[in-house]
């Protein structure tokens, strides 16, 4: 959601939000205080309480450039976590979604959403949208992004009459929203990991399963504002006693047992223990069915590795396909974390390497063009649908149709003793099984780590693969690339000795044995270069990195409103789909589907009973034997979508 991971308090949350490209600024006082100093000798700062339809006003800082020479486009953005500092005199360190836009001259304001730091009015997570209002009392986040463009028009002198709004993950939802029944002069809107339905496949809930680690790790440092308007406060780092987040959540054992790390109560983590079918809460959260007839050029923005929102923008791109005929919008997805385009080189995460500057290539050759196109008039080389970054090739796509019509389905086929096929079994009775216990969770890393590391979805499962509640799939080595783009289907046949279970499918990319390992670091400019890696670095040779992996919770077989007790023992089927990935695996490497039934801390724990999971009790939690069908009649199966040949316009 919102973050990459959990921050020391909420101070170094907002710090993180509002720094997010300059890379090593917080070690960097000096740094730090010379480009609130440039920044003060080209912008004057201003500081309004706009007021909304409603009556109520939202704190704003503008920063407006002391060059009157000519006029200036707005960019906006609008967030839940403070536009600090707070004072005319004190200035950001930075302006615009990189310092590209600071360079160029662009007047630059700040918000604070309602209910948050210094706005007036009460906050609402994900505020339903309104699509018919029937007065001045019927306020949304799409109103209150008219009606703050609306006043800045107004009010700021010097400005072109173009808008451009941009965020990344809540605010990229607010950006997302502003789209909505947008203002006329808004011209550009660049959602970036929008959060578009937190329930299905955003950050609270995957296919039911709540994803535990992130949120607790969120909601800890995201509390209720109690009172008025407020400059943010210290808040003191929540004690969790240990660094190992596997050890701590099994012993929190109930999700009830929540309640003590968070003082005063808060109202927001409650809400993810309340519903945990995809109810009307959820339903009137979600933002992607709103975006309709959609007038401004969108620039949507993930990361294939993004822990938190790489199903918002896939969502709110295929919506406007479908909801927008003719509109202009792109989408971009690179090999990055949440955010993770914003700053450094992007040329790496985990122990993968990307071959290119992938972070900074995005920033000076997309998204800038992008803005100083709408905003003025700058020319632009036509951007594509979807401008893609394929892992494993290392290398930029531009399609005019994602995914691309030469991607065709093939089905590879779960099969006896650890084979992944083409061919459909043919046996009459086939099937693999393990034990399940939820005293004794699958891990999500094979190392110590406390909440959702941002890198986990790189990560080397080899540690899992060895383990007796996994099941393991692979080809053989395979004889040429084999290029996969756009989503991944998944068709299990199953059962359980219980009445419920989760299933976990992981997508892997096998190295060779002999693959080599990467230089430690790239050399600094004018530097030697870097020897070989340390003695304890992770080896490549055999490395089994995950490419798409989902939790499924199998009481939402049928639904996601009304989950249903599986009958013990008897077979039955798991289908779902998988975010989009654009991905080559290389000659030589295997394809591996690995199958299990936890996923811990990611996932909260099922019981494997029917129940209420938030509210189970120790004597709910069972252990289950889990069957893994792979029969002429139960078949068991994932399709990718695989290019034949050379498809898309390759950019190194």
């Amino acid at each position: 959601m919102r973050i990459p991971f959990r921050l020391a308090g909420f101070a170094a949350l907002a710090t993180f939000l509002f720094v997010l490209h300059l890379e090593g600024a917080a070690q960097n006082q000096n740094a730090v205080s010379n480009a609130a100093e440039i920044i003060k000798t080209r912008y004057t700062k201003h500081e309004f309480q706009i007021p909304m339809r409603d009556g109520v006003k939202l704190f704003t800082s503008v920063y407006v450039p002391k060059d009157t020479a000519r006029p200036y486009p707005i960019l906006l953005q609008r967030t839940p976590y403070n536009v600090a500092p707070y004072g005319p005199d004190n200035y950001r360190r930075s302006l615009g979604p990189s310092e590209l836009f600071m360079n160029d001259g662009y007047i630059v304001a700040y918000q604070d959403v309602r209910g948050r730091f210094m706005s007036e009015g009460e906050f609402v997570e994900m505020r339903p949208q309104k699509d018919v209002k029937h007065g001045t009392g019927d306020v949304d986040e799409s109103s209150d992004t008219y009606d703050t463009i609306d006043w800045l028009l107004k009010n700021v002198p010097n400005n072109n009459g173009r808008v451009g709004i941009w965020g990344i993950s809540y605010p990229g939802f607010y950006a997302a929203a502003g789209i909505v029944d947008a203002h006329p002069a808004l011209k550009a809107a660049s959602p970036q990991a929008p959060i578009g339905d937190l329930f299905m496949g955003d950050d609270s809930y995957h296919n039911g399963a709540f994803m535990l680690a992130a949120n607790m790790g969120f909601y800890t440092g995201f509390p209720q504002r109690v009172g008025g308007p407020e400059q943010p406060k210290e808040r003191k780092e929540v004690e969790f006693g240990t660094p190992d987040g596997y050890d701590f959540y099994l012993r929190l054992g109930s999700l009830t047992n929540s309640a003590r790390y968070f003082t005063p109560a808060n109202p927001y983590w409650n809400d993810n223990l309340a519903h945990t079918t995809y109810d009307d809460f959820w339903k009137s959260r979600a933002l992607v069915p709103h975006i309709k007839k959609v007038t401004q050029a969108v620039l949507l923005v993930g990361g294939w590795f993004d822990a938190e929102d790489l199903s918002g923008p896939l969502a709110i791109f295929r919506q406007i396909e479908k909801s927008s005929p003719g509109a202009t919008h792109t989408l971009v997805m690179g090999p990055w974390p949440h955010g993770g385009w914003a700053r450094s080189n992007g040329d790496r995460l985990g122990n993968l390497r990307f071959d290119a500057n992938t972070s900074a290539y995005f920033r000076e050759k997309i998204e800038f063009p992008f803005f100083a196109h709408y905003l003025k008039d700058a020319p632009l080389d036509p951007l594509p649908k979807a401008y893609v970054f394929e892992t494993g090739a290392n290398s930029w796509q531009r399609y005019d149709v994602w995914p691309p019509p030469a991607a065709q389905p093939k089905q590879f086929f779960l099969r006896e003793q650890g084979h992944l096929l083409a061919d459909g079994p043919a046996d009459a009775a086939s099937f693999d099984e393990y034990i399940s216990d939820p005293a004794h969770p699958v891990p999500y890393l094979g190392y110590v780590a406390f909440d959702m590391t941002r890198d986990y979805m790189t990560e080397d499962q080899r540690f899992a693969a060895t383990r007796q509640d996994v099941l393991v799939y692979e080809t053989d080595p395979l004889e040429s690339d084999v290029r996969i783009a756009g989503p991944i289907k998944v068709d299990l046949r199953v059962s359980t000795s219980t009445t419920d279970a989760d299933w976990v499918v992981k997508v892997i990319d096998v190295y060779p044995g002999d693959y080599p390992n990467p230089p430690s670091a790239p050399p600094a400019a004018g530097a030697a270069a870097q020897g070989p890696p340390p003695a304890n670095a992770v080896k490549m040779g055999g490395y089994q990195q995950l490419v798409r992996g989902e939790p499924f919770r199998g009481k939402f077989r049928r639904s996601f409103e009304k989950p249903e007790p599986f009958v013990p023992n008897k077979p039955d089927q798991i289908t779902f789909q998988m975010a989009d990935v654009a991905h080559t695996f290389r000659k030589g490497h295997r394809l591996m589907v690995q199958v299990q039934s936890s996923w811990f801390p990611l996932v909260d724990r099922n019981p494997q009973t029917f129940v209420e999971i938030p509210k189970a009790k120790a004597s709910d939690f069972q252990k289950a034997t889990i069957r893994v069908y792979h029969s002429k009649q139960l078949p068991s199966s994932i399709t990718l979508l695989v290019q034949n040949g050379t498809a898309g316009t390759s950019t190194k």
